[in-house]
Order: C-alpha cells, then sequence, then structure tokens
C-alpha cells in the first residue's frame, strides 16, 4: 500500500539507471481483475509498468513469500537482490548509488539502452471527482463533504449537491493555510465538530483540523513523513504516523484507524497527544484485551458512543472495541487473513471481500463492502449479516437497490433518511433513500 511513493523518489533519483516494473499478485479475486488493476494504477498514481500476475506465475518463479517484495536484477539480467516488506527510501538510496558505480566500473551500465516494450501510458481523465475515498453527510447544517481523494481536495456541497465551497487547491502536499492555498495529499476519512472538520490526509500520513467558519486548514498530527516503527505517541506533532484511514469523534477524542499500524489511535482534543488504543501492530485477527488483540488494516471506524464498530479490511471482517479503556476488541463477522468471500448468514458463516466504509444508523451497521461492489447490513447482536444494495458485478446502475450497481464503494455517511456512498472507482457520489433502497446518483452543481 505505501511502497510506491518510496519507490517514485527513487525512480525520479535514479531515471537514468534503472527501471521498475510492478508485478501484481493477488490475494483477493477482485484483485485478479484486469480492468480493476488498470484503475488501481491510477488511483494510486503508479506510473511504471504493472503486470497482472493473477495466477501467481512471477510470484512463484521468483519464490515471493511477502506483500510487497523486492527483486533487485543487475544489467547482465541476474538477480541479485531481494528485499521483504515496505521500502524504506533512504536505506535504499546509498545502495543503489553504490551498485550503479560498480556496473559503471564494469562497463555494464548502457543509459542509452532502450527497453523493448511498446507501452502506452494509461492517464485518468479529467472529472469533477477522481476516486473519491469517504464521504461524510451533516443533515443538521445540510453539508456534504466529500473526500476527492485523487484531486487531493475537500468538496463541500449541500445534501443536494449544490456547491458550498473547495478546500484544497488539489494539489499534492503538505501546507497549511486558506482554502485555495491548503494542500492535502489522497485525503480520506472525515469528522465534524461545530466548525470544525477533521480529516485523515492519508499519504500525508497527518491530520488535518479545518476550521470551516475561517476558513483554514492546519496540521495537528504527524510529521508528514511515514513512520517506520512502532511506538507509544506522544505530542501528536511529533509522532509520524502511518496511513491513517478514517475517523470518529467521541467526546475529546478522535479516534483513527491507523491502518497502516493495524491499529486503532486515539487524538486527544484537549491534550493534542496521540497514542495506540486498540492493538498491537501485529497484522491478523486475535480478539482480546485492547492492547492485545490484533487487527490488520483498520479503514473505517464508528462509534455508538459505548463502543467503536470498525472495518479491519485485510481481514475481511467487522469487529469492535470497547470506549471503555480496560475493555476489549470482539470479532462481530470475519474470520483471518486469507478467508473472504461474499455470504450472508450469522457469525462464521459471513464471508466480505475487503470491506473499507462503515456507518451506524440505528443500531445497524452500514458496510461498504467494496471488493464484492455491495453494501452490507449487519446487526452486532446477532451478528447476522446480509445484503442491501448492490448485484455483485462492478457497474454503475441507479435504481431497485438490490438490482444497482456500484464500483468499489469505500465511504458511507447517513443523514436525513438518506444513505450517501462514496462509490471510488465509479468517480461519483451515490444516493439510497434508507426507506425503499432506491439508489441514485447526485448530480454536483457548480464543484
Amino acid at each position: 500500500m505505501n511502497v510506491f511513493p518510496q519507490l517514485r523518489k527513487l525512480e525520479e533519483k535514479y531515471a537514468a539507471e534503472f527501471v521498475v516494473v510492478g508485478v501484481h499478485s493477488a490475494k483477493f479475486a477482485a484483485e485478479k481483475d484486469l480492468e480493476s488493476v488498470r484503475r488501481a494504477a491510477l488511483r494510486y498514481e503508479i506510473e511504471h509498468p504493472v503486470v497482472n500476475d493473477k495466477d501467481f506465475a512471477i510470484w512463484q518463479q521468483y519464490g515471493a513469500r511477502a506483500w510487497p517484495t523486492l527483486m533487485f536484477i543487475d544489467p547482465e539480467g541476474k538477480v541479485i537482490g531481494k528485499h521483504e516488506g515496505e521500502l524504506d527510501a533512504a536505506m535504499f538510496d546509498g545502495l543503489f548509488a553504490k551498485m550503479i558505480a560498480e556496473f559503471d566500473e564494469h562497463g555494464v551500465m548502457d543509459r542509452d539502452h532502450t527497453i523493448p516494450l511498446s507501452l502506452e501510458k494509461d492517464k485518468e481523465r479529467r472529472r469533477t471527482l477522481s476516486f473519491p475515498g469517504k464521504v461524510l453527510a451533516d443533515g443538521a447544517s445540510d453539508r456534504l463533504f466529500i473526500a476527492d481523494s485523487n484531486h487531493n481536495r475537500i468538496v463541500v456541497t449541500t445534501l443536494r449537491g449544490d456547491a458550498v465551497c473547495v478546500i484544497g487547491d488539489g494539489e499534492r502536499g503538505l501546507r497549511d493555510g486558506g482554502f485555495g492555498e491548503a494542500r492535502f495529499y489522497d485525503p480520506q476519512g472525515m469528522a465534524l465538530s461545530g466548525d470544525f472538520l477533521y480529516v485523515a490526509d492519508t499519504k500525508n500520513h497527518a491530520l488535518r483540523r479545518v476550521d470551516l467558519a475561517n476558513q483554514s486548514v492546519k496540521t495537528i498530527a504527524g510529521t508528514g513523513e511515514q513512520a517506520r516503527m512502532f511506538h507509544r505517541g506522544g505530542n501528536a506533532r511529533f509522532v509520524a504516523l502511518n496511513s491513517p484511514w478514517d475517523l470518529a469523534l467521541q467526546g475529546d477524542a478522535l479516534y483513527i484507524a491507523m491502518a497502516g499500524f493495524h491499529q486503532i489511535w486515539a487524538y486527544n482534543l484537549n491534550t493534542q497527544e496521540a497514542r495506540p488504543y486498540a492493538g498491537n501492530g501485529r497484522e491478523r485477527i486475535m480478539d482480546g484485551p485492547l492492547a492485545g488483540a490484533e487487527l490488520a488494516q483498520p479503514s473505517g471506524i464508528v462509534s455508538d458512543g459505548v463502543k467503536l464498530y470498525f472495518t479491519d479490511s485485510e481481514t475481511s471482517a467487522v469487529r469492535s472495541a470497547d470506549l471503555n479503556g480496560k475493555g476489549r476488541v470482539d470479532t462481530i463477522v470475519g474470520l483471518h487473513l486469507f478467508e473472504f468471500g461474499d455470504v450472508d448468514g450469522v457469525g462464521d458463516q459471513v464471508r466480505l471481500q475487503h470491506p473499507i466504509g462503515i456507518e451506524l444508523h440505528d443500531g445497524v451497521l452500514y458496510v461498504a463492502d467494496t471488493y464484492n461492489n455491495k453494501i452490507k447490513r449487519v446487526h452486532p447482536a446477532t451478528r447476522g449479516a446480509a445484503a442491501y444494495l448492490g448485484m455483485g458485478p462492478p457497474g454503475h446502475e441507479d435504481g431497485a437497490g438490490a438490482f444497482a450497481q456500484f464500483y468499489e464503494p469505500a465511504g458511507l455517511s447517513a443523514a436525513r433518511g438518506k444513505l450517501y456512498i462514496a462509490d471510488t472507482n465509479n468517480h461519483a457520489i451515490r444516493v439510497a433513500s434508507m426507506d425503499t433502497g432506491e439508489v441514485s446518483t447526485l448530480e454536483l452543481r457548480g464543484v
């Protein structure tokens, strides 16, 4: 998930010396689809060639065992190294410089060589929204906040879709200031408290606070650099974070689905400190006391004032964490890292596929079952889960809920009897009546 920005830095520095070829060996069934791979490459702004290794042929040839795995191949085509896990650009910078010097010394480096491939870079066309990741609807103020993620901005409209304002200049970066000059990098989840909008600025590994009254943006947590190790937290402005993906505000605490750490964190609005709240950082599914439980890429979070409910995307699970600091983490549905599918039922019968978004309404959890292209309803007390909206195959079709089509929906928010859906790969906001299930596409006017 986080290797691409690091690779990009090295690609830019050593553009004449080495070439990156991405090999996509899918874990989830939905990730094997070529069109889904193409859209993922566009979403993550990957500029190097990507091979869809859907049958794991290349994975097996090179003896890969982990995501990601980097293989280093010299100018003569020999494998000379292997690295498993996230890439630390600083660590490899010196190594690359040394290897390049050695290849030059032996006369095997050919900077004028052209790769014998005819490739055309796929580019995303201009759209009103680009891969919107999350959405937040506020009925009291008649406002809809849209994380226009790949445009690196927050779009604010009325609940009917009329433009109110845009937060951020649209360029990738980490810059505080007025709405027209502030910069984000792939913003995702949001939480609202009065005139303050809190934003999980995912690829900046930061939390931002938007003052809606004064039209300004301020960084309140994170250094702007991705954390490379776990820590106990502290003064939030000096704590490196790791892919904060969603937010839930409860009292004076802002709870963070910290996907990169496989943990839930808490930011104290009074002390401005950020610390782990649930999860020990190991990537798997294990219930137990808050500090000892194990999570896997939590990406959506919501609260009823007693518990936090969150989607644990890599285990295709929906889980809960007590707000009582002496409580525990429990699994509502989901089994383990490699158990997924599309099965309704109760408890251990249920199968989801990489769910991301979650909302709570009238005691029922609404879950964006992202890779199944559906919205599911999950009952925390009975552990029952059933399809609510969506046929399953990816597409863009309005109408009766059971026959509507989505394409990797990732964000949900309810207001005034409607469920607002960030339909990420359709670059759209969809709206479902919670009475009838009828689905429509929100027309954005003036954005």
